[in-house]
């Protein structure tokens, strides 16, 4: 009877192996499922805070308008409302511009991820060329 090295051999090598890979992967799948919460909470804030300052404006804006239609209500009232209403409709569009321009942005979803994944293969690469 032939007796197996204390390593256990090929066959707990490969199984050492793969549950490292295991592991490995287990890992990268906490770090992107923690990643995904935090960009969830992040967003959710900015929506929050977001809807909540466009409110305040608009009704800021139409109390703004409101209040310099009836400053000039005797002499200028058509102009005021004219001009008010052209500040609200390129408001919109410059904020309908940066909204595109936003958007058009790269995210930087799973980055880290990523990151970690790329040095987990250069370090498998450089284990198994010192194995070779």
């Amino acid at each position: 009877m032939t007796t197996l090295p204390p390593g256990g051999g090929l066959l707990a090598s490969l199984r050492r192996l793969l549950s490292t890979a295991l592991t490995m992967v287990q890992t990268r799948f906490e770090l992107i499922a923690a990643e995904l919460e935090e960009e969830k909470l992040r967003l959710l804030g900015i929506l929050a805070y977001g809807a909540v300052a466009v409110l305040l404006f608009c009704a800021g804006l139409v109390f703004l308008a409101i209040f310099l239609t009836l400053l000039w209500w005797d002499s200028h009232r058509l102009l005021v409302v004219g001009i008010c209403t052209l500040m609200f409709l390129a408001g919109s569009a410059i904020a309908l511009r940066l909204a595109q321009r936003q958007s058009r942005t790269d995210s930087r979803l799973f980055a880290a991820s990523l990151a970690e994944l790329k040095q987990d293969q250069e370090a498998l690469r450089a284990h198994l060329k010192d194995n070779q």
